[in-house]
């Protein structure tokens, strides 16, 4: 199984707590826990691009296991690398700049499901996606 495909959320647990941690302010945490993302993930060639489209969309192009700079859908610039521990877990490490807190988040493809696993701290959310 690949670690592509279309998701959109559909269960959301402890994101408010996670988004407070990494220091998101109160409005943009209120408006990303009402919203529905849909999530694409797509690879040619060894390049893989990961779509987000909400209120915003955002879009970030990357090869496994080098290193990027991304602007998160919350406005955080991080250093990210995005590596492969299973045929169908990609983990997705981001590196605060500029003070900023480091964070990872976990994505494991089930088929009709997508479970990301995201923790700050001590701080943990789930999120789970359904294929479209």
């Amino acid at each position: 199984m690949a670690c592509t495909g279309k998701y959109k959320l559909t269960l959301s647990e402890n994101f408010e707590d996670f988004m407070k941690a990494l220091g998101v302010g109160l409005i943009t945490r209120k408006l990303g826990n009402k919203t529905s993302p849909t999530v694409t993930i797509t690879e040619e060639g060894g390049e893989y691009t990961f779509k987000q489209e909400s209120i915003k969309t955002s879009q970030v192009k990357f090869k496994i296991g080098e290193e990027f700079e991304e602007v998160t859908a919350d406005g955080r610039k991080v250093m990210s690398t995005m590596t492969l521990t299973a045929p169908n877990v990609m983990v997705h490490e981001m590196k605060g700049t500029n003070g900023g807190k480091d964070s990872t988040c976990i994505r494991e493809f089930l088929g009709a499901t997508m479970v990301a696993t995201c923790k700050v701290d001590d701080i943990e959310t789930v999120r789970t996606y359904s294929a479209v």
